[in-house]
């Protein structure tokens, strides 16, 4: 009861100090603040439009490629608050991520002839879509090192499956998707062989060297791709690059440019130019336009080749059957976007001021006239440029890429070289606005900008110099995010963002409302395959199974406590330990890591995670809770005990603590006095109409179950204490208060949540 005071005094303080600071902060007027920090009206009306005040949410919520870390980053806009890193192909440590059983499978997949690959470089998220719009129930991403992509649930934000691309040998055009996320694209970026393990020299480049566009057959059901239902098509040695699938007319169709369609090989070393100038030889590169819909068809009729067990459409096939058709564009375009209307593609060259229109109708038009200017060197028919084109605009040095307003017509596109965003019309081809950003700009976005119904209100540049911008950090400086308002007339720049993960490529926001993740599992959940894990215990079944040298713990985790507490192994056991979370109040997480064998678990609510390992050295190895849980947290331990063969106790007895009686009375009243303060909180919630609220709900069954667990420990110290068994009786009183202590944490969180939500008297 002491300690109990002592807290409410100490907040009494605290409170005081803070309200004679609020006192001293109000006597600083705004624009003292302002003259004090040499801030401009600008600068005020910019930080209104960013901030989001304590307890306040944000509108959108942004998913950016991580670069060379190979995860995911992700803010809220306006705010531009850093909430999470997803692990996807990298390990993560705070999740666990590669370092648990059930993340390591995860990333097995990503495995390539056998090896496992440590390193990713994401970047093009993308979100799943329905009927066109971001649904907010998946994420998708590339890796463009290694040609692979991530499937990661955005009911719990966890990486659920890797694939491996069989074909490719490096990408950069994924993740796009279909209007109903039949299929994920991706794009091969430089072409080699498409048989595994087969050289041929640089020489053969333009008969034994192909580029590709896969199709990832997308099972929404089971959140899964299903690459035996996959496919691609086989491309020219073009480095194709970007895609993006058609929508509303020009749904069935997708769109992938190219660079290099010069199939130049360069060769320093040999007296020829680099790349990067036989690569941007010509005026133009190609467009692919792909009937992927009626490619599907094919590859189930069985006309697909099987190479590395993968189907894919062979560029003649596709040339009969009327699948595949190029049309020139600007040189060296990074970016093909198909308006929200589904009519229009807009590219932009990067060496060229321009931005290429291109209207749907027309190319629909020439197809079925059959009017062709040429075929290229692989007889792909070539459809003229003047004959798609809708209109032209010149916009600035480096165009790249484009982003959609809610707005008609109204178009965003990235200005490489100027460093600037130009704002336009496509419809009448002109430009509206520009603003200069810091530096270097490559990709954009805007809120849900490449879907059928554009959100508008913020684009993010992402740009890949920062220079000046931020504090120095060393040589090796952030990437720079910046927040645009494009709600008027005139873009206005509201925030610089600093992102310190790799080289953040792209990013996809959504409205925040779209998503519905959870806040706990089903008690016993596998998080990577959704379904019950086969090393589920609950309270009371925890138990240590040794077969041979194989030792299996099934455990359970609970504020504050781990059991089992002590786990005794030989030399040489090879362990597993299963540990299942069985809170069920929200934010309740719980980490489990033993002392120097690499194994890391982030164990939510009703999660059920594994770790394994030998027990290849002697000695005495602490485990305990990794994240912070409870004022006890720091008691929430356990001791790997890892024996020489062999060994033979020589003390039957643990070391034992002095306690008296009036130890014992002091532990009874502080029980007493506790339960008073329970019976308040509990005849509050009961008062209200607490069952319309589900959180609470699910409160109040944690905190009863942590008041059942009292009968036993109550039985055990009043039977000691009849005994005068004083350590036993103290230590079991505590036990009693501890359940206590957490009951009364959850029950006040639910009173709290209760009196903010408004909860009503009930009769």
């Amino acid at each position: 009861m002491k300690s109990m005071k002592r807290s409410w005094r100490l907040a009494l303080v605290s409170g005081a100090v803070l309200m004679a600071a609020s006192a001293g902060w109000a006597a600083e007027s705004l624009q003292d603040v302002m003259k004090r920090r040499g801030l401009s009206q600008q600068d005020l009306l910019a930080a209104s439009k960013t901030y989001v005040p304590t307890g306040k949410r944000d509108e959108f919520i942004a998913f950016s490629s991580g670069g060379q870390s190979g995860q995911i980053l992700v803010y809220g806009v306006p705010s531009m608050r850093i909430l999470k890193y997803i692990g996807v192909f990298t390990p993560e440590p705070w999740q666990g991520y590669g370092y648990d059983e059930e993340s390591k499978k995860v990333l097995a997949g990503g495995r390539i002839d056998g090896k496992d690959i440590t390193w990713g470089d994401t970047h093009h998220p993308g979100f799943s879509e329905t009927n066109g719009e971001a649904d907010g129930q998946f994420l998708f991403i590339n890796d463009k090192a290694n040609p692979r992509i991530a499937v990661i649930d955005l009911r719990d934000f966890e990486t659920k499956q890797i694939v491996v691309n069989p074909i490719m040998k490096s990408e950069h055009g994924g993740a796009f998707v279909t209007p109903n996320t039949d299929y994920i694209i991706e794009a091969v970026q430089y072409a080699a062989p498409l048989e595994n393990k087969k050289f041929y020299p640089l020489e053969e480049f333009n008969e034994k060297y192909r580029g590709a566009v896969t199709y990832w057959k997308f099972d929404r059901k089971e959140g899964l791709i299903k690459p035996e239902e996959s496919f691609s098509l086989e491309l020219p040695p073009y480095s194709q690059d970007l895609s993006d699938a058609g929508k509303g007319p020009s749904d069935g169709w997708s769109f992938t440019n190219s660079f290099c369609s010069e199939r130049y090989v360069g060769g320093i070393e040999k007296g020829r130019p680099p790349y990067e100038a036989g690569c941007s030889a010509k005026d133009t590169d190609y467009m692919h336009v792909i009937n992927w819909k009626r490619a599907a068809e094919l590859v189930k009729q069985g006309k697909a080749k099987k190479i590395n067990g993968h189907n894919v459409l062979m560029m003649e096939t596709s040339i009969k059957e009327g699948v595949l058709f190029l049309i020139p564009e600007p040189k060296s375009p990074h970016g093909v976007d198909v308006t929200p209307d589904g009519t229009k593609i807009v590219v932009a060259g990067k060496l060229d001021t321009h931005v290429s229109v291109y209207s749907f109708d027309k190319i629909m038009a020439a197809i079925k006239a059959g009017k062709f200017e040429s075929k290229d060197p692989y007889g792909i028919p070539v459809i003229s440029m003047k004959d798609t084109l809708h209109t032209q605009v010149a916009l600035g040095l480096g165009p790249l890429h484009t982003q959609f307003d809610s707005k008609n017509c109204i178009a965003y596109t990235s200005l490489y070289v100027d460093s600037q965003v130009a704002k336009w019309d496509f419809c009448e081809g002109k430009v509206l606005d520009k603003l200069s950003i810091h530096y270097n700009i490559g990709h954009l976005m805007t809120m849900e900008g490449d879907t059928t119904k554009p959100k508008g209100k913020y684009l993010v540049a992402l740009n890949k110099l920062s220079i000046d911008r931020f504090n120095p950090v060393g040589p090796l400086h952030p990437q720079n995010h910046q927040l645009i308002d494009i709600s008027n007339d005139k873009m206005q720049l509201l925030y610089d963002m600093p992102v310190p993960l790799g080289e953040p490529h792209y990013v996809v926001a959504i409205a925040a409302d779209k998503l519905k993740p959870a806040v706990r599992y089903k008690v016993g959940t596998n998080s990577r395959t959704d379904k019950p894990h086969p090393g589920m215990v609950r309270a009371g079944e925890e138990k240590i199974v040794k077969k041979g040298n194989k030792v299996e713990v099934f455990g359970t985790l609970i504020r504050s406590h781990i059991t089992p507490e002590t786990i005794e192994v030989e030399v040489g056991d090879e362990v597993t330990i299963n540990m299942t979370n069985l809170e069920r109040a929200q934010d309740e997480t719980h980490g489990f890591t033993v002392s120097t064998y690499n194994v890391h678990a982030s164990v939510e609510p009703g999660k059920t995670v594994s770790v394994k390992f030998k027990a290849d050295k002697e000695g005495v190895y602490p485990y305990y809770c990794t994240e912070f849980c409870s004022a006890l947290h720091l008691e929430m331990q356990g001791y790997l005990l890892v024996k020489p063969k062999g060994w033979k106790a020589t003390k039957t007895t643990l070391a034992a603590g002095s306690y008296s009686e009036a130890d014992y009375k002091k532990q009874v009243k502080k029980i007493a006095d506790t339960q008073a303060v329970i019976d308040s909180v509990v005849g509050y919630i009961t008062s209200v109409n607490y069952k319309d609220f589900p959180d609470v709900v699910n409160l109040v069954e944690d905190a009863t179950d942590q008041l059942g667990k009292m009968k036993d420990a109550k039985a055990k110290h009043e039977a000691a204490a009849a005994k005068k068994d004083w350590e036993q009786a103290n230590l079991w009183a505590e036990q009693v208060w501890q359940y206590q202590v957490k009951a009364a944490d959850i029950g006040l969180r639910a009173k709290t949540f209760l009196e903010q939500s408004g909860a009503k008297k009930t009769k």
